[in-house]
Protein backbone atom coordinates (compact mmCIF):
# COMPACT_ATOMS: atom_id res chain seq x y z
CA UNK A 1 0.00 0.00 0.00
CA UNK A 2 1.73 3.92 -1.33
CA UNK A 3 1.80 6.22 1.68
CA UNK A 4 -1.53 8.16 2.87
CA UNK A 5 -2.45 11.57 3.24
CA UNK A 6 -2.33 12.85 6.67
CA UNK A 7 -5.29 11.84 9.36
CA UNK A 8 -5.71 12.80 12.72
CA UNK A 9 -6.14 11.00 16.17
CA UNK A 10 -6.59 11.90 19.74
CA UNK A 11 -4.31 8.43 20.87
CA UNK A 12 -1.85 5.87 19.42
CA UNK A 13 -1.39 2.31 20.63
CA UNK A 14 1.79 0.19 19.75
CA UNK A 15 2.45 -2.52 19.84
CA UNK A 16 5.93 -3.71 20.42
CA UNK A 17 7.62 -6.66 18.26
CA UNK A 18 7.63 -6.05 14.90
CA UNK A 19 6.25 -2.39 15.70
CA UNK A 20 9.11 -0.69 17.71
CA UNK A 21 11.36 -3.91 18.01
CA UNK A 22 12.86 -5.97 15.38
CA UNK A 23 12.91 -8.91 18.06
CA UNK A 24 12.98 -12.03 14.67
CA UNK A 25 16.02 -13.79 15.79
CA UNK A 26 15.05 -14.49 19.36
CA UNK A 27 10.91 -15.02 17.56
CA UNK A 28 12.42 -18.05 15.58
CA UNK A 29 15.20 -19.55 17.48
CA UNK A 30 12.98 -20.06 20.57
CA UNK A 31 10.27 -21.23 18.70
CA UNK A 32 12.48 -23.43 16.11
CA UNK A 33 13.42 -24.85 19.40
CA UNK A 34 9.65 -25.38 20.27
CA UNK A 35 9.15 -26.85 16.87
CA UNK A 36 11.92 -29.46 17.37
CA UNK A 37 10.59 -30.56 20.76
CA UNK A 38 7.49 -31.54 18.89
CA UNK A 39 7.94 -32.52 15.74
CA UNK A 40 6.64 -29.42 13.77
CA UNK A 41 7.69 -28.14 10.13
CA UNK A 42 9.26 -24.87 11.66
CA UNK A 43 8.71 -23.18 8.55
CA UNK A 44 5.18 -23.36 8.17
CA UNK A 45 4.75 -22.80 11.79
CA UNK A 46 7.08 -19.10 11.93
CA UNK A 47 4.19 -18.07 9.38
CA UNK A 48 1.74 -17.97 12.44
CA UNK A 49 3.50 -17.01 15.61
CA UNK A 50 4.01 -13.38 15.48
CA UNK A 51 1.43 -11.31 17.14
CA UNK A 52 -0.63 -13.79 19.77
CA UNK A 53 0.21 -14.64 23.01
CA UNK A 54 2.88 -18.07 23.07
CA UNK A 55 -0.13 -19.94 24.24
CA UNK A 56 -2.89 -19.03 21.47
CA UNK A 57 -0.34 -19.87 18.77
CA UNK A 58 0.21 -22.95 20.48
CA UNK A 59 -3.39 -23.71 20.29
CA UNK A 60 -3.58 -22.82 16.64
CA UNK A 61 -0.37 -25.24 16.15
CA UNK A 62 -1.35 -28.18 18.31
CA UNK A 63 -5.85 -27.55 18.27
CA UNK A 64 -6.21 -30.80 20.27
CA UNK A 65 -3.63 -30.49 23.44
CA UNK A 66 -5.47 -29.67 26.38
CA UNK A 67 -4.71 -26.05 27.18
CA UNK A 68 -3.03 -26.63 30.50
CA UNK A 69 0.26 -28.15 28.55
CA UNK A 70 -0.11 -24.69 26.12
CA UNK A 71 0.03 -22.61 29.24
CA UNK A 72 2.97 -24.59 31.10
CA UNK A 73 5.09 -24.15 27.46
CA UNK A 74 3.99 -20.56 27.26
CA UNK A 75 5.64 -20.28 30.90
CA UNK A 76 8.81 -22.01 29.64
CA UNK A 77 8.65 -20.13 26.36
CA UNK A 78 8.58 -16.67 28.41
CA UNK A 79 11.81 -17.64 30.15
CA UNK A 80 13.47 -18.42 26.99
CA UNK A 81 12.58 -15.25 25.24
CA UNK A 82 13.26 -12.70 28.09
CA UNK A 83 16.61 -14.38 28.64
CA UNK A 84 17.95 -14.34 25.11
CA UNK A 85 17.96 -10.81 23.93
CA UNK A 86 20.74 -11.63 21.23
CA UNK A 87 20.03 -9.26 18.29
CA UNK A 88 16.96 -7.50 19.34
CA UNK A 89 17.25 -4.05 18.33
CA UNK A 90 14.98 -0.87 17.59
CA UNK A 91 13.04 -0.72 13.78
CA UNK A 92 14.33 2.17 12.66
CA UNK A 93 12.64 4.82 13.00
CA UNK A 94 11.28 3.75 16.48
CA UNK A 95 13.48 5.91 18.88
CA UNK A 96 13.21 9.05 16.89
CA UNK A 97 8.93 8.67 17.16
CA UNK A 98 8.63 7.49 20.37
CA UNK A 99 11.12 10.12 21.33
CA UNK A 100 8.23 12.49 19.64
CA UNK A 101 5.39 11.21 21.68
CA UNK A 102 6.82 11.68 24.75
CA UNK A 103 4.55 14.17 25.61
CA UNK A 104 1.14 12.91 24.07
CA UNK A 105 -1.19 10.19 24.64
CA UNK A 106 0.36 6.42 23.58
CA UNK A 107 0.24 3.08 25.45
CA UNK A 108 2.02 0.04 24.30
CA UNK A 109 -0.31 -2.62 23.58
CA UNK A 110 1.58 -6.20 23.50
CA UNK A 111 1.24 -9.85 23.77
CA UNK A 112 4.88 -9.75 25.59
CA UNK A 113 4.39 -10.09 29.63
CA UNK A 114 5.77 -7.50 31.62
CA UNK A 115 9.19 -9.08 32.04
CA UNK A 116 9.97 -9.91 28.09
CA UNK A 117 8.40 -6.61 27.05
CA UNK A 118 10.60 -4.63 29.69
CA UNK A 119 13.69 -7.05 28.33
CA UNK A 120 13.45 -6.40 24.81
CA UNK A 121 12.60 -2.85 25.11
CA UNK A 122 15.81 -2.01 27.23
CA UNK A 123 17.58 -4.18 25.03
CA UNK A 124 16.66 -2.09 22.00
CA UNK A 125 17.00 0.97 23.93
CA UNK A 126 13.92 2.34 23.67
CA UNK A 127 11.77 4.02 26.68
CA UNK A 128 9.44 2.06 28.41
CA UNK A 129 5.71 4.19 27.74
CA UNK A 130 4.20 4.44 30.93
CA UNK A 131 0.98 3.05 29.69
CA UNK A 132 0.92 -0.32 29.07
CA UNK A 133 -1.30 -3.40 28.61
CA UNK A 134 1.06 -6.47 28.73
CA UNK A 135 -0.57 -10.16 28.48
CA UNK A 136 -0.67 -10.21 32.18
CA UNK A 137 -3.71 -7.17 31.58
CA UNK A 138 -6.17 -9.31 29.46
CA UNK A 139 -7.81 -12.02 29.10
CA UNK A 140 -8.11 -13.28 25.34
CA UNK A 141 -5.01 -12.66 22.75
CA UNK A 142 -5.19 -10.85 19.93
CA UNK A 143 -6.77 -10.96 17.72
CA UNK A 144 -9.06 -10.11 20.25
CA UNK A 145 -9.62 -6.29 20.81
CA UNK A 146 -9.53 -6.57 24.28
CA UNK A 147 -5.37 -5.24 24.53
CA UNK A 148 -6.64 -2.29 22.86
CA UNK A 149 -9.87 -1.42 24.21
CA UNK A 150 -7.65 -1.60 27.20
CA UNK A 151 -5.35 0.72 26.12
CA UNK A 152 -7.64 3.09 24.84
CA UNK A 153 -10.15 3.42 28.17
CA UNK A 154 -6.64 3.90 30.15
CA UNK A 155 -5.99 6.89 28.27
CA UNK A 156 -8.91 7.85 28.22
CA UNK A 157 -10.18 8.15 24.83
CA UNK A 158 -12.40 6.45 22.73
CA UNK A 159 -11.93 3.62 20.34
CA UNK A 160 -12.90 5.46 17.50
CA UNK A 161 -10.12 7.82 18.75
CA UNK A 162 -7.29 5.66 18.54
CA UNK A 163 -4.89 4.76 15.97
CA UNK A 164 -3.31 1.15 16.07
CA UNK A 165 0.42 0.54 14.95
CA UNK A 166 0.64 -2.61 14.09
CA UNK A 167 2.61 -5.57 12.07
CA UNK A 168 1.21 -8.76 12.07
CA UNK A 169 -2.01 -10.30 10.80
CA UNK A 170 -3.14 -11.19 14.28
CA UNK A 171 -2.50 -7.48 15.93
CA UNK A 172 -3.90 -5.75 12.37
CA UNK A 173 -7.30 -7.90 12.87
CA UNK A 174 -7.63 -6.76 16.87
CA UNK A 175 -7.25 -3.14 15.83
CA UNK A 176 -9.92 -3.37 13.53
CA UNK A 177 -12.25 -5.67 15.91
CA UNK A 178 -11.59 -2.41 18.24
CA UNK A 179 -12.72 -0.36 15.81
CA UNK A 180 -10.08 1.09 15.29
CA UNK A 181 -7.54 2.73 12.67
CA UNK A 182 -4.72 0.68 11.70
CA UNK A 183 -0.71 1.50 10.54
CA UNK A 184 0.66 -1.56 9.30
CA UNK A 185 4.27 -1.49 10.21
CA UNK A 186 6.95 -3.39 7.69
CA UNK A 187 6.52 -6.24 5.42
CA UNK A 188 4.26 -8.77 7.04
CA UNK A 189 1.60 -5.98 7.42
CA UNK A 190 1.51 -4.77 4.04
CA UNK A 191 -0.75 -8.12 2.63
CA UNK A 192 -3.18 -7.32 5.78
CA UNK A 193 -4.86 -4.41 4.35
CA UNK A 194 -3.99 -1.78 7.33
CA UNK A 195 -5.42 1.81 6.49
CA UNK A 196 -1.81 2.62 5.66
CA UNK A 197 1.40 1.20 5.53
CA UNK A 198 4.71 2.31 5.87
CA UNK A 199 8.10 0.26 5.59
CA UNK A 200 9.30 0.84 9.02
CA UNK A 201 9.07 4.12 11.34
CA UNK A 202 11.45 6.53 9.66
CA UNK A 203 8.45 6.96 7.35
CA UNK A 204 6.10 8.22 9.99
CA UNK A 205 5.80 11.32 11.97
CA UNK A 206 3.40 12.34 14.70
CA UNK A 207 2.32 16.85 14.56
CA UNK A 208 0.17 17.56 17.77
CA UNK A 209 -1.81 20.12 17.16
CA UNK A 210 -3.15 23.28 19.30
CA UNK A 211 -6.47 21.53 20.36
CA UNK A 212 -4.85 18.26 21.46
CA UNK A 213 -5.66 16.11 18.23
CA UNK A 214 -2.42 14.40 16.60
CA UNK A 215 -2.22 14.66 13.10
CA UNK A 216 -0.12 12.15 11.21
CA UNK A 217 1.88 12.13 8.27
CA UNK A 218 3.35 9.33 5.96
CA UNK A 219 6.38 9.75 4.05
CA UNK A 220 6.64 8.62 0.25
Amino acid sequence: MPATAPFTARALLLDMDGTLVNSDAVVERCWRRWAAEHGLDAESMLKVVHGRQGHATMAVLLPERPMEENLADNRRMLEWETSDVDGVVPIPGAPAFLASLADLPHALVTSADEGLARARMDAAGLPMPSVRVTAECVGASKPDPEGFLKGAAELGFDPEDCVVFEDSEAGIAAGRAAGMRVVGVGPRAAGHAPDAHVRDLEQIRVEALPEGTLRLHFAD
